[in-house]
């Protein structure tokens, strides 16, 4: 049912706290009841120029002059009276535009408005998500270019192995959030228009409208597309357009409900190891009991706000799976909710992301630390080959090595020491050949390979190019503040 609020959004937990107002107001009785009657301006003036008679100029104007003139009051009325939304605000607007009355909606069905609606706020939803999500991708390019060479611990399994650098990992999530990038550019791109196809998408009625005149129906669903500032509407369609539409639409989304869940989730791993941090305020409290605290709750709340976009393409799958025929109207209420709480969900994540990024904080000497504690092991091949190159056997010399790296091992483990393989190494009359070299085999810039040369190569061959048609939105952008 209509709401007698003009500046109503649909309503949800996230809109009210932490969805952006651009985003809401797309949301909102104002842009949907306003898009209605642009598409029903649209309709009549195509119908006019192609000649249809009974469309006056007078009736076109007060059609423009009230397109943002929206009575509430009367709509919330009449639907309650009439029971059916569409009709209700035909006849709101033809009160506003008296001399339109009659023709307001002439040939068309309900879902002429509510489906054309529908895919012009999900093209400018699209927009909005894209504009966010390339200066995510910016300013994460700046943090994985400002750190692309210093060595850190790497992880698999969560266990430590080789080395590579904080900015190659962060290359990591910004291959995703550009196939993320391309997936929505490719989503927004593919939304056509339903165009005008009448009430089972035969166009009978502005058929009878023409009297028979073919070409001037196609000429009036080209006319009224273009009007509406698409380049195409989709070729044929029963009632409405096809719901698989929905699926790709949404399918990007909870793609990149993975991608911002998995960056999170690494943020909240590297802030247990005190290793990088996402922003914290002066005067945050991490818990109300624990007064030491410094809980990452905002990657929390994106990994929270991600699975549930995540699971919301669940809707539109089951919803394009179970049309009957022409249409059924059971995926109306459905659709009402979960497509906006999707593009809702994807644009607070998308906020909050910009947040953790612009603010991450490095700790480079907690990260030298666990390097030191562990490169020793790493370098246990390093000083093989140096002894090699000095005329050692490899053979005894692994096993010499063996023996000292599970002596320093059990001091770990068993005692709770330090790494102290170092120390037995120097120690080691069978390594005393190498002695002088060991600090030089120990530099963890030796360790992380083309670490930063991949990031550059990355940044300049990737990332720049599909940034580059974004330079206005990135110069623009400005930083992202969370209410809560």
């Amino acid at each position: 049912m209509a709401s007698s609020d003009p500046n109503a959004k649909y309503q949800s937990p996230l809109t009210s706290r932490y969805a952006s107002p651009e985003m809401s107001a797309n949301f909102s009785n104002n842009k949907r009841f306003g898009t209605w009657r642009q598409l029903w301006y649209n309709l009549a003036l195509a119908e006019k120029q192609l000649g249809l008679a009974g469309i006056s100029t007078e009736a076109l104007y007060q059609m423009r002059a009230n397109l943002d003139n929206i009575d509430y009051e009367i709509a919330t009325a009449e639907e309650k009276k009439r029971r059916h939304d569409v009709m209700a605000h035909v006849h709101t607007f033809g009160v506003a535009a008296p001399a339109a009355a009659g023709i307001i909606h002439l040939g068309a069905t309900s879902c002429f408005v509510t489906d054309n609606a529908d895919l012009i706020i999900f093209r400018d939803a699209m927009d909005l998500l894209i504009a966010k999500l390339v200066c995510v991708i910016n300013d994460l390019a700046a943090f994985a270019t400002k750190y692309r060479s210093l060595p850190t611990l790497g992880f698999t399994h969560f266990q430590p192995a080789q080395l590579t650098t904080v900015g190659k990992r962060a290359t990591l999530w910004l291959q995703e959030l550009l196939w993320d990038l391309r997936n929505m550019q490719r989503a927004r791109n593919d939304l056509g228009f339903r165009g005008v196809k009448g009430t089972t998408g035969t166009q009978a009625s502005f058929l009878t409208l023409f009297n028979g005149d073919h070409d001037k129906v196609e000429q009036l669903d080209a006319l009224v597309t273009e009007l509406s500032g698409f380049k195409e509407c989709y070729p044929v369609c029963g009632q409405t357009y096809s719901r698989k539409v929905d699926v790709d639409f949404m399918s990007p989304l909870a793609s990149f409900g993975a991608t911002a869940h998995r960056i999170a989730t690494d943020i909240r791993l590297l802030a247990n190891l005190k290793e990088i941090e996402e922003p914290f305020e002066k005067d945050q409290i991490g818990s109300s009991a624990m007064a030491y605290k410094r809980n990452p709750m905002r990657s929390e709340r994106i990994c929270s706000l991600s699975r549930h976009l995540m699971v919301l393409i669940g809707n539109v799958h089951q919803t394009a799976a179970v049309q009957w025929l022409e249409r059924t109207l059971d995926d109306s209420a459905n659709r009402r909710i979960s497509i906006p709480e999707a593009c809702l969900t994807a644009d607070i994540v998308l906020t909050t992301l910009q947040n953790v990024v612009d603010g991450l904080v490095v700790y480079p000497q907690v990260i030298s630390r666990r390097i030191r504690s562990e490169l020793p092991f790493m370098a246990t091949e390093n000083f093989i080959m140096a002894m090699v190159k000095k005329g050692g056997d490899r053979q005894e010399c692994h096993e010499e090595i063996r023996v000292l790296s599970h002596q320093a091992a059990a001091v770990v483990k068993q005692e709770g020491g330090e790494n102290d393989l170092i120390e037995r190494v120097k120690n080691s009359p069978y390594f005393a050949p190498i002695k002088d070299e060991l600090n030089e085999l120990l530099d963890p810039a030796t360790f992380i390979g083309r670490a930063p040369e991949q990031v550059d190569n990355f940044i300049t061959k990737y990332v720049n190019p599909a940034l580059a048609p974004y330079a206005d939105i990135i110069a623009a952008k400005k930083p992202a503040e969370l209410s809560v």
